[in-house]
């Protein structure tokens, strides 16, 4: 078992492929494990982490794939320094983490290739986390709650703020307000004494460490659909979703400014949402192996509106007036709901009843991705062209650089 230099100078042991199926430390040394930050055990047959992994105090990365992995002991949570922990291509499932593992500071936490069929809820708890990967497992779906992967972005609100600023601006506001506003200069008061007395929690907060979550990996995966509550982490840059069942995207991705990279590959999408176009830091778009439009025009219906819509309709259309008093609460409700037709040579409104339209929207220069509009009727007349399918074969595809190509459709 030799110990060598990292390329950044962290200390390394590594004891993979020695088809190990527990750890002996009875040959190294206390020092060594002291001085070890670095641990790979790849290629062994270790069914359980072994226990005197904990004896590692100082260990920051941690590689035990490929192995037979079933079930991750609590020593683990001992090793209080530990950042980055990859057990990819095991047999982990949901019911085989410590029930505190969500304690635990981790910020890269890789479980590719491995048997989870449900979203661990520990992971969820992770506040450092940056990168999450749980490609190649069996989920079949994401939880709403992977929005808390954000809670440590409440830090933000505080970084930079000097509870001394705070004293000077209430002396002034106070200096002004007194007189004339007595009643509001008690709020203020009772509101700057808080920041005052806090002094030593925000000094911490300046401090922390700001860690949300980059980098989401759940490709080759079940994953049917996407929760809206994904577009609550906007800090993510990567999002990788490729080779799944994902037959549609939620708009409010469209919140998610950062994201650079999306990969959808090899999924059931027949379109993909107009609001997509908001990405503006987006340079990676994946998108093949989807049926897009083929699926899309076969499958296409329109139900006529019902006569409680052509009323509707007619009302907001010709803004005919009314007020609350003058109809029933539902009736109003319903009108307020109302959708205004994207057809501007057109005007109208719809509500339940629509017609889904394909349009080719210019993405990334030259590309032309399929967007979906939603149109009052089938006889509004799209500003774009009647067919759509033979104006994009139109494009002259022969000028589109060959690295752009690759980047948009290919990914």
């Amino acid at each position: 078992m030799d110990v060598y230099e990292g390329l950044e100078g962290e200390k390394v042991l590594n004891l993979s492929r020695l088809n190990l199926d527990n750890l002996d430390l009875d040959d190294v040394g206390e020092e060594r494990k002291r001085d070890t930050q670095q641990l790979f055990l790849v290629y062994n047959r270790f069914i359980m982490l072994p226990g005197s992994i904990c004896h590692f105090s100082n260990l920051v990365f941690l590689d035990i794939s490929c192995n037979r992995l079933a079930f991750i002991c609590e020593d683990i949570l001992r090793l209080s320094k530990l950042k980055t922990l990859v057990a990819k291509n095991n047999r982990l499932d949901e019911f085989s983490l410590p029930k505190d593992f969500g304690t635990m500071s981790l910020e890269v936490l890789n479980f590719s290739g491995n048997r989870f069929e449900e979203f661990p809820s520990e992971f969820l708890n992770l506040q450092r986390l940056q990168s999450l990967s749980l490609g190649g497992n069996r989920l079949k779906s994401i939880p709403a709650e992977i929005e808390q992967l954000t809670s440590g972005s409440k830090v933000l609100v505080y970084h930079g703020f000097r509870p001394e600023c705070a004293t000077k601006l209430y002396m002034q506001i106070t200096v002004q307000l007194a007189l004339q506003f007595s009643l509001m200069c008690n709020v203020i008061l009772r509101h700057f004494s808080l920041i005052i007395q806090t002094q030593t929690d925000f000094t911490k907060l300046k401090h922390a460490a700001l860690h949300i979550l980059e980098l989401l990996y759940l490709g080759g995966n079940s994953i049917t659909s996407i929760p809206p509550e994904l577009a609550n982490l906007p800090y993510l840059s990567y999002l990788v979703l490729c080779d799944n069942r994902i037959q549609s995207i939620p708009p409010q991705l469209a919140q998610m400014n950062s994201l650079r990279s999306l990969s959808l590959h090899n999924n059931l999408l027949t379109y993909l949402p107009r609001e997509i176009l908001s990405l503006f830091q987006l340079q990676e778009l994946s998108l093949r192996g989807n049926p897009l439009v083929v699926r899309f025009v076969k499958d296409m219906t329109y139900d006529p509106p019902s006569l409680l819509e052509l009323a509707g309709r007619t009302v907001k259309s010709r803004n005919l007036p009314y007020k609350p008093e003058d109809l029933p609460g539902n009736l109003v409700r319903y009108l307020d709901l109302a959708s205004k037709c994207p057809n501007p040579k057109c005007g109208g409104v719809y509500f339940d009843s629509c017609v889904r339209h394909i349009k080719f929207v210019d993405f990334c220069g030259k590309y032309r991705l399929p967007l979906m509009h939603y149109l009052c009727s089938p006889e509004c007349s799209s500003p774009c062209s009647s067919n759509p399918q033979s104006d994009a074969d139109s494009e002259d595809e022969s000028s589109v650089p060959a690295h752009r190509m690759q980047k948009v459709l290919l990914g």
